[in-house]
Order: structure tokens, then sequence, then C-alpha cells
């Protein structure tokens, strides 16, 4: 079942390169019918999984290199099933908004299916030789889309985002070959790299751990590894923003809980790194969101705050701050779409990002104003959104292991809804712009992607129960690692 969710998007790329490149309209249904088969697909993984078995289920292997000890092993526990559905359903989202696209077509939609394939990969592998392959694949696609279908700066951004990347995957590299040749013999399933992992000496670990933590955190991303990120999300079409802050973010995240499971004793050794380093991304990155006046760059260093977050949550190495990250990082990835996705529609409009020029556009695009607040008030965390949900786990995670010292993660919350406001008030009230009278509203479409995320980020913040269970089944084990 897991093989099929691969195959899909990537048949799918291969389909749409046969097709002419003059029939623009063809492609683009061609890619949301596949893009949509696959979002069904992994939502009928459901059925197939049961949400009360902790261990990795749907589990798929074959032998890839038998001498080299390596397998296309495929599995999903609670764990990384919710980023395989928040990463076929941004996926989705991410092709229904780019409508705007009218050059290289063909092209365009060919590399957004080839990374869907590379993500979902990432989230479903269970050998880190195959983790690493997908890890690095997704860097071809998201170079050329940048660089081809960018901004201005589109060139230097898609560098600079390559170069950073490759730059921490380095360190991961080495890391795992060392996990490589400690696991007896010699394989590169994560169990066999955990079993040997547990038997080397912490100072070993800790080193070990370092490496994981700079190729992880440069994704994530955290301070102070987050250089590409304004820059990349504000030369990047905002389609593809989309799965950047979505999807590619949660990458690093996944990578590092994978990390403190098979390396249990650094992971405790730097708790307190990874605190601060945790509080220090939710106050900066919340401080420099509310400085800016690009809304894209407002956006995008509100993911280093609230990428805190689950960076909190893992550091706790409990049950509920693990709970908190991995919910976060399903909050996150549905409420930064969305203010992706509404952004990009309204520079596509305005071809400004400048928050003084707009104004009083609650009479021009009430539509478009009703799902930006009702995003930014999910993205501040308030109750009913699932933003909520996830910072009250991390915070009662936090409050468990360090007891006051996470009244920062309060005050995160608080520059959030500071620079929340701000921009409401930038956008909906004030003087009304004269070059903003007239611009059309959201259309059904776009309405349409945008309903789709904001009923996930309410519905998981009214009724989180079901996501709740399904994530802490599979947390637990990690949890009990740390007798927590």
């Amino acid at each position: 079942m897991l093989k099929i969710l691969l195959l899909l998007p990537l048949l799918g790329a291969l389909f749409i390169s046969a097709l002419p490149g003059r029939r623009a309209r063809l492609i683009r249904q061609a890619a949301l019918v596949i893009s949509g088969a696959t979002l069904a697909w992994s939502i009928w993984l459901a059925s197939a999984f049961d949400p009360s078995h902790a261990d990795v289920q749907l589990v798929e292997s074959h032998s890839w290199n038998p001498r080299l000890g390596s397998a296309f092993s495929l599995a999903v526990d609670g764990i990384s099933l919710p980023l395989v559905w928040l990463a076929t359903l941004l996926a989705f989202i991410a092709i229904l908004a780019s409508g705007g696209i009218r050059e290289r077509v063909k092209g365009y939609y060919l590399l957004l299916l080839l990374l869907e394939c590379a993500m979902l990969g990432v989230f479903t592998a269970r050998d880190w030789s195959l983790f690493y392959v997908f890890w690095e694949l997704t860097l071809l696609p998201l170079f050329f889309l940048i660089d081809r279908w960018g901004g201005l700066g589109r060139q230097k951004a898609a560098l600079n985002f390559v170069l950073y990347t490759m730059g921490g995957s380095v360190f991961m590299l080495i890391a795992l070959l060392m996990l490589y040749d400690a696991s007896p013999g010699h394989s590169f399933d994560m169990d066999a790299i955990r079993r040997g992992a547990l038997a080397l000496p912490e100072t070993a670990q800790v080193t070990l751990f370092l490496a994981l933590l700079i190729g992880f955190g440069v994704k994530m991303p955290i301070f102070p590894l987050h250089g590409w990120l304004p820059l990349t999300h504000v030369e990047a079409p905002s389609p593809v923003s989309i799965l950047l802050s979505g999807i590619l973010l949660k990458m690093g995240s996944y990578g590092l809980i994978r990390a403190t499971w098979t390396l249990p004793a650094a992971a405790e050794a730097l708790q307190g790194v990874l605190m601060t380093l945790a509080m220090v991304s939710l106050v900066y990155g919340g401080v420099l969101a509310w400085q800016q006046r690009d809304l894209k760059a407002m956006i995008a260093y509100s993911s280093v705050s609230h990428m805190g977050v689950v960076l909190l949550g893992v550091a706790t190495l409990n049950s509920a701050g693990l709970i908190g990250a991995v919910m976060q990082m399903v909050a996150h990835g549905l409420v930064a779409g969305t203010l992706f996705l509404l952004a990009g529609l309204l520079y596509e409009r305005t071809h400004t990002r400048d928050l003084a020029d707009y104004g009083s556009l609650v009479a021009v695009m009430p539509r478009f104003a009703f799902f930006t607040i009702l995003a930014f008030i999910c993205a501040a965390g308030m109750p009913g959104s699932a933003g909520f949900v996830a910072e009250m786990h991390a915070l009662v995670g936090g409050f468990e292991r360090w007891g006051g010292w996470v009244v920062l993660l309060s005050l995160s919350v608080l520059i959030s809804m500071a620079y929340a406001i701000r921009t409401v008030g930038r956008l909906f009230t004030g003087p009304a712009s004269p070059r903003m009278q007239g611009l059309p509203d959201l259309s059904r479409s776009e309405m349409t992607a945008a309903l789709m995320l904001s009923f996930g980020s309410v519905a998981l913040g009214i009724h989180p129960g079901p996501m709740l269970d399904l994530i802490a089944t599979s947390v637990g084990r990690y949890a009990l690692l740390f007798g927590a």
C-alpha cells in the first residue's frame, strides 16, 4: 500500500512528461487528478492502520543492496502517518493554487509531483539509506521550482537553499555512516542502527546526535541555522512556499524525533541544549516576524517561532511534550499553508507584499478577509485551533520537565498575537488605498483550497481526540525510554 502511495505521483510525473507542452489546461487537470488520487489513497491507509498498535505498520521491505545492507523498506506509525496525510493534502492544495503559472507549465507540474513523491518517501522510509536518498531528492525539484518560477532574486534564493541544506546533509551523512559501521551486521535498517547505537559510549552518541541535529536543524530550521528561510520563501512561487513551510520544515523535525529514538542517551544529555535552542527560536522568530513589512517574510519568520514549539516538545522527552511536537507539526503545516496560499493570491492581484500598501481590504475582498483573519487566529494558537492543542501539550510537557522556564513559550504566544493583530490591522483597516479598489475576491477554486486548510485547523482544534490518540500510542514508546 505504501509503495502505491509513492508510485502514484511518480507515475503521474511520467505521464505528464508524455503530454504535449502546449496543452497547459490538460496538464494542470492531470496533475490535479493525480495529486487528488494520492490524497485519497493516503486517507484510505487509515482503514488498514490500527491506532492502538504502537509499532510500525503496513511494513513493506525489499532487499536493495544486500552487500551494503540497504533495503527498500517502508512503514508508518502514529508519528509518520499524520505527516503523510499533511503532505498529500498540501501537495494537492499547491497544485490547486498554481493556476497563475503560465510559462513552462509541463515542467512545473512534473517537478511538483516528483517533489511530492520524495517527501512521502522521507516519511515512510524505514531504512536510513533510503531516507537519505529521498531527503536529497527533494533538493532537485525544489531548486528548479525556485530558480525557474521564482521572483527577481530567485537564483540567489535557490542556490542559498541548496547550499544550506547540502551543508547540513554532509553532517547527517557522516553520522549515518558511523552508525552504520556500529550496527550489527552492517545494516541501514532503522532498528538495526538503533541496536548498534545503544552499544556506543555516551560521548560517541552525543557527537553523532549533534551531527544529526545540524542536518535536521537546517531544514526545520532552528536558530542559528535559519538563514536560508526568509530569502527562499520571499522569492519562491507561493504554491512552492506552501510546501516549503508546510512540509519541508517538518522533514527536519521528523528526522530529529527519529534521532532521539536512535540515540536516547545523547538526547537526554543534550536536553538542556535543545531546550535553549527552542526558547531562542521561539522568541527570536516572533520578534523578527513582528518587525517585517514584507508579508511573506513575516510568515517565514513566524515559522521559525512555531518550529521552536516543535523543538521544545521534542526536548521535553516526555509523552505530553512529544505529542505536542507532532501535533504542532500538523497544525503549523495547515496554518502556514493557508497563510502562504492567501499571501500568494493577494500578491498575484496587487504585485506588492509591503503591508504599508494595503488598507481596508475587508470591504473589497470580504471572503479573503475572513480566511486571512481566521488563519492568523489559528497561527496565534487561540482556543478552538489545532495550534492551541499543540502548544498546550508542549507547555504541559515543558512544565513537567523545567517548571517556570516555559513562561517563554507564553511570551512567544503573546508576540504571535501582536504581529497577527498588526498584520490584520494593516490589511483590513485604516484608509482605503486607491490602488486596492476593484480587486477580485477569492474565486471558487481558491475558496475551496482555503476552506480545506482552514477546516483542518479548526476541526483538529475542536475535536482533537482521534488525532491525539493516534499520535500518543507511538509517542508512548519514545517517552518510556526516558522514564516519562
